[in-house]
């Protein structure tokens, strides 16, 4: 399920199939950001609050350079830890020009643990991206030279969330390049317009709709459907995920550091 809701906070907007420089203009956000979300599953018709989830945004230094650290902590409560327990922690660290350099996920879904790592690094004007994955003591390892730009799961979130939208076209397909720790793929995303979502608080955002789809046979399946606000910000407010054995929400739940006003609001009680 995570890596579901991982997909969806980064698929943002954007036409990504860029060749290296690999970097752009931060249009959006400012060291200090932090984004809670709650994570809601349902069965047989109930909804149960599952955990939460918190994403950071600080200066680092990397290679003594100065960067931006993204951090994002997931975490089911012990109640659904019985049926299923997840612990996962995610860090990337960026250029100040958004450009990936290095990215961590060390996820506990279940009973299944893993640590992936992926380095990048670019000559003449190749992205190379060095993966490994390790699982059960064992490490496998993935080296690509790639003439368009790879992202991992946070960096694209980065990078994304400055990007225009004014020209998206209802149905237009976006596709790019993600590495996954094991190999790199190939996502895609449709832009399904604007409508208006009110969170439980009561406050109403505009919101630009857009959905990350499979095609299994050839045919198109969704796999989420995701609300950002239509604002320079782009924040992910709301999230649906349909799953194998059921389906799942995340609310955003509070904002601090945001960089730009919350315009998107169009009614607050």
């Amino acid at each position: 399920m995570m890596k579901k809701i991982l997909l969806c906070l980064c698929l943002l907007t954007g036409s990504l199939a860029m060749k290296a420089q690999c970097g752009a203009v931060n249009n959006a956000i400012k060291p200090g950001e932090s984004l809670s979300y709650e994570l809601k599953f349902n069965w047989k018709f109930i909804w149960f609050n599952v955990g939460w989830a918190r994403m950071d945004v600080n200066e680092a230094v990397y290679n003594g350079q100065p960067c931006l650290r993204t951090d994002l902590l997931s975490y089911t409560n012990k109640r659904f830890d019985r049926w299923f327990k997840m612990r996962d922690t995610l860090t990337c660290i960026t250029s100040q020009q958004l450009e990936p350099l290095y990215f961590r996920k060390g996820a506990e879904e279940g009973k299944r643990y893993t640590v992936d790592e992926v380095n990048f690094s670019y000559r003449n004007g190749k992205c190379i991206v060095d993966q490994q994955r390790t699982l059960r003591g064992k490490t496998t390892q993935k080296h690509d030279e790639m003439d368009v730009c790879v992202y991992d799961m946070l960096s694209i979130l980065l990078q994304a969330r400055s990007y225009d939208p004014t020209d998206y076209k209802v149905g237009m397909k976006i596709l790019f390049s993600m590495a996954t720790g094991k190999k790199v793929e190939k996502q895609t995303l449709i832009y399904r317009g604007k409508e208006n979502f009110t969170s439980e608080n009561g406050t109403t955002y505009r919101c630009l709709v857009f959905s990350l789809v499979e095609y299994v046979d050839k045919k198109e399946k969704e796999v989420i459907t995701f609300f950002v606000t239509d604002d320079l910000n782009h924040l992910p407010v709301r999230l649906d995920m349909y799953l194998n054995f059921g389906s799942a929400k995340a609310f955003l739940t509070d904002i601090k550091g945001n960089r730009h006003p919350l315009t998107s609001i169009v009614e607050k009680k």
